[in-house]
């Protein structure tokens, strides 16, 4: 395992009836908050919305880690005060502080079909380089 593999980790976000977005988390950004969203997975939740962007509570209690007023489009934080993990789909910012964790790498728009109480579930993607499927020696 690489050092890139120990520090990005690759999450599906499962939004029921509407498809699968994944993302990556990146653990220099807020390592304590990661890795203790990272032994809770998998996450089962219902989205609210804020602006133009999906939150949902989380199992989780913890302070400001690195927290940024504004982030970037894409961008999936977790926001202490709410508990919440947070996907930014569009030009919103958060409400209040939040500890950036990553970004959204594949499938950004299925956030923006996504309406208040729709289940959601977070899952870990295994981390597998294409170049790493194959055998040595051949």
């Amino acid at each position: 395992m690489s050092t890139e593999d120990i520090s990005r980790i690759r999450i599906k976000i499962i939004l029921e009836g509407l498809g699968e977005a994944e993302g990556e988390l990146v653990r220099f950004k807020a390592p304590r908050t990661i890795d203790m969203i990272v032994r809770k997975l998998p996450i089962v939740g219902r989205i609210a919305l804020y602006k133009e962007e999906t939150y949902f509570e989380i199992p989780i209690k913890m302070g400001e880690e690195k927290a940024k007023p504004t982030v970037e489009t894409g961008t999936i934080a977790f926001w202490p005060m709410g508990s919440a993990l947070c996907v930014f789909y569009g030009k919103s910012q958060p409400y209040s502080p939040v500890s950036i964790l990553g970004k959204i790498t594949k499938n950004l728009d299925l956030f923006k079909t996504a309406k208040s109480g729709t289940a959601v579930k977070v899952e870990l993607l295994p981390n597998m380089n294409p170049e790493d499927s194959t055998l040595e020696g051949q």
